[in-house]
């Protein structure tokens, strides 16, 4: 089986729209998609590895500079 390539903008997409809704697996959106569902949980964990993921950094929140 060959292994097929995806644009970032799709793989961004993907990611995305899996963290858009806590509801929603990797399965339902994988399958809505369809692509696997593996390839999209290793898209997310890079995405968040990398901070690309939309995700809030933990830590304090910064006050404005006055």
């Amino acid at each position: 089986m060959a292994m097929k390539s995806y644009p970032p903008e799709c793989k961004a997409d993907a990611v995305a729209l899996y963290l858009s809704d806590p509801a929603r697996t990797y399965a339902s959106v994988a399958r809505d998609l369809g692509i696997n569902r593996e390839t999209l949980r290793l898209w997310v964990k890079e995405a968040r590895a990398d901070g690309t993921a939309g995700a809030k950094k933990a830590g304090p929140a910064k006050k404005p500079a006055s």
